[in-house]
């Protein structure tokens, strides 16, 4: 998954938000029936969760890489935290499909993907709720409820996000919080220049506790203390380009998470 051409991008001109529902209703579809057959790939969706006498699922796909295990370290993967713009969603369902074609890149590692957090916006017509922003510890917005309760159920080693940035950003955001070495996590970068190698991005890193937003919020109810990546791609980029930046990204940091922790199990 490492062998991606190098993108174009041409973060000037301005592009459509990224696919329609209808669109990322098909590439849902299409991931639902890869995973009827996929030895690595299952799809478990979360909910019901009803708002009045309506109901959705949030949908989740499950990938258990060769020779993952329950002491493999577990990853969440979170996108579409607002259905008005799907380029994350995409993205996120296409790094998906290509391991469920290429299990070899996630090998030992057990990951869930929850492309489309803003279910009840995409499929009930709810309005905008900022769910990225939502602390996980107070509960009220239907998905971030259910979300919670698989973060703590799951017990994520790590979170990573994939949204998209404010207006006037040219450069891809890179944002790690909370990674902190303890006995879990040796003393390595998460990600480093070496992914990020041909895309413009910067780096930020948030150290310490009590975080507002986000899985972080509720990390005092998890096991132990999980690392947050968030990736904030700029708002005026193609639906293209921001689907190849993502998922080129996203591959080299799962390929140094892999040696991550082979290192850290060997500790």
């Amino acid at each position: 998954m490492d062998r991606i051409s190098k993108p174009v991008f041409d973060g000037a001109s301005p592009g459509p938000v990224g696919p329609s529902p209808a669109c990322l209703e098909a590439h849902l579809k299409t991931l639902y029936a890869l995973s009827q057959y996929s030895p690595h790939v299952f799809a478990s969706p979360l909910g019901p969760f009803y708002i009045g006498n309506r109901h959705a699922y949030v949908p989740r796909f499950m990938f258990f890489g060769p020779r993952a295990s329950d002491e493999s370290w577990r990853l969440s993967f979170l996108a579409g935290f607002d259905h008005r713009d799907l380029r994350a969603s995409q993205a996120l369902l296409a790094l998906a499909g290509r391991l469920a074609e290429d299990a070899e890149a996630g090998h030992g590692l057990n990951l869930s993907f929850f492309p489309l957090v803003d279910a009840a916006g995409l499929f009930l017509g709810e309005p905008d709720r900022s769910l990225a922003s939502a602390n996980w510890s107070r509960p009220g917005l239907p998905e971030i409820e259910l979300l919670e309760l698989d973060a703590r159920r799951r017990a994520y080693h790590g979170f990573v996000r994939v949204e998209t940035a404010g207006a006037g950003s040219r450069e891809i955001d890179v944002c790690v919080r909370g990674a902190e070495p303890n006995a879990d996590f040796p003393d390595m970068d998460l990600i480093t220049s070496d992914e990020t190698d041909g895309l413009p991005v910067q780096f930020a890193y948030e150290a310490g506790h009590g975080f507002g937003d986000g899985p972080l919020s509720a990390a005092e109810d998890l096991p132990f203390s999980p690392f947050e990546l968030t990736i904030r791609v700029p708002s005026e980029w193609t639906g293209e380009a921001y689907r190849h930046a993502v998922t080129t990204l996203l591959a080299r940091f799962l390929k140094r998470y892999r040696a991550f922790q082979a290192y850290g199990q060997n500790l």
